[in-house]
């Protein structure tokens, strides 16, 4: 399996590092692209490095580099994520604006008809925010914004992160860990009792 991940640069850097280092941890081949702006967000909210992250992937892009390998659909993927996705990135993808090599290798995912999961990170939305939502889902990518479940009884910030983290990688039937399945009410209580004892 090969995958596209790109971070652009909406609040919310931390999705795409945790995509990046379980994807690491389960030696699947990456091709990570990070925009200018993703790289300052994530030395504004992060710990992180961009040149840490990048060294988890098996490849790396510069953004401008319209002429890379994942530029073109005879490139093969098994698709691309784009976590977080700003705005900005989201009105390019709809409008298939591509400016850039994140717009370029995701127009190139949809053109070929394989799977674009974008995960936007913006609220509260407005009325053209939508509509870019709209225009992209019918065009063919999955919509997947950071909405945390609660019926995992998250303990910590992680908690919530890997669950997105998590419904992002099953899109594409990778085998995770990062949260607990659901298995039916009585099964659930039963883990509530226990938590909240």
């Amino acid at each position: 399996m090969k995958l596209i991940v790109a971070m652009s640069g909406a609040s919310g850097a931390i999705y795409g590092i945790r995509i990046i280092e379980t994807l690491y941890q389960a030696g699947i081949e990456t091709h990570l692209v990070i925009s200018d702006a993703a790289k300052r967000t994530i030395s504004l909210e992060t710990n992180y490095t961009p040149s840490k992250i990048e060294k988890l992937a098996s490849y790396v892009y510069d953004c401008r580099d319209i002429g890379a390998a994942i530029a073109s659909g005879s490139f093969k993927t098994s698709g691309m994520i784009i976590a977080p996705c700003s705005i900005k990135t989201l009105s390019a993808l709809a409008h298939s604006y591509n400016d850039n090599l994140i717009n370029r290798s995701a127009d190139v995912i949809l053109k070929e008809k394989r799977k674009l999961v974008v995960v936007p990170r913006e609220t509260p939305l407005h009325v053209g925010h939508l509509r870019l939502l709209v225009q992209l889902a019918e065009m063919g990518a999955v919509l997947l914004p950071p909405m945390p479940a609660f019926y995992n009884l998250p303990q910590s910030i992680d908690d919530v992160i890997n669950q997105t983290v998590g419904k992002i990688l099953d899109q594409f039937d990778i085998n995770h860990e990062l949260f607990n399945r659901w298995s039916g009410a009585n099964d659930q209580v039963a883990k509530t009792l226990t938590v909240f004892r």
